[in-house]
């Protein structure tokens, strides 16, 4: 993805009491980035359901919402990733699932087998609303990797669009990095200048990715840098509770192997407690 932003966004509806919530906040985001939206089903198609489908999206119609409703029976999984191929659809919209009684959110076994798989940007809803609430606040990830300035760049983009008025930079640095083993204040203050060392260095490589980032995204919001110790992805997922994040933004995992399934790191530590709505920049 460029600056030129999403040009088609996807969404799986169902009948479920989600169904209009989840068709408003799709619309809504196709407005604001000026993307086409498609409307997956699986099952049947039916006049009755695309009655249904069509007068949701009624109130978008009139400012110019384009649209359409696909229909394909089978697995979902490979209905919605299939579909996603086909109809060239770069933001794919997911809704999260609430765990019983807790107000926590979770990816579910199939929307976890198509956000493992898609080729296309994901976004993780854990509270879709009938009416806008603001994006205010967006966190995104700054880690020293290759697919970070493309993403950092989408999150201003986002932001822009949305009229977010804050965008916190997180660069999580790994425990190892510091590697010095405190015992005695000697020790205590030789990592206290590596990790100030370390949190330099990460500034300064932020610094560039945002100086890069064209200007009419950068100048209406205020930017932070923060750097933080921890386990990556679930450090970062703390960070955007703590800090009342409207949005996450993180990298797409790379392909996943054997291992990686044993020992769970970085967005999957997010996939199993969303702190926030989430948006994987494939």
């Amino acid at each position: 993805m460029n600056t030129k932003g999403f040009k088609t966004i996807g969404i799986g509806v169902t009948f479920s009491p989600n169904l209009e919530a989840n068709i408003n906040e799709a619309a809504r985001l196709a407005l604001f980035l000026g993307s086409k939206l498609v409307l997956i089903h699986v099952g049947e198609s039916s006049e009755d359901k695309l009655s249904v489908f069509s007068a949701l999206l009624d109130p978008f119609k009139g400012q110019g919402l384009v649209f359409e409703v696909t229909f394909k029976s089978g697995d979902p999984v490979e209905v919605i990733l299939s579909t996603t191929e086909e109809k060239k659809i770069d933001l794919l919209i997911i809704g999260a699932l609430k765990k019983e009684k807790l107000l926590k959110y979770y990816v579910g076994s199939i929307a976890r087998k198509i956000t493992r798989k898609a080729t296309c940007s994901i976004l993780l809803l854990i509270n879709p609303s009938k009416n806008r609430i603001r994006c205010n606040h967006i966190v995104v990830n700054g880690l020293k990797d290759p697919k970070t300035e493309e993403t950092v760049t989408t999150a201003f983009l986002v932001g822009n669009k949305l009229g977010a008025s804050k965008i916190t930079v997180v660069e999580e640095v790994s425990d190892d990095e510091v590697s010095v083993k405190v015992d005695d204040d000697k020790s205590l203050r030789k990592s206290t200048i590596v990790k100030e060392r370390l949190r330099l260095r990460e500034e300064a490589r932020v610094k560039a990715i945002i100086k890069a980032i064209p200007n009419e995204l950068t100048k209406s919001v205020k930017i932070k840098s923060q750097p933080i110790f921890g386990k990556r992805g679930y450090s970062i997922g703390h960070y955007a509770q703590v800090a009342r994040a409207d949005l996450l933004v993180m990298n797409a995992p790379r392909k996943m192997n054997f291992w990686d399934r044993l020992f769970p790191h970085d967005i999957e530590h997010i996939l199993t407690e969303l702190p926030t709505d989430v948006l994987i920049v494939q």
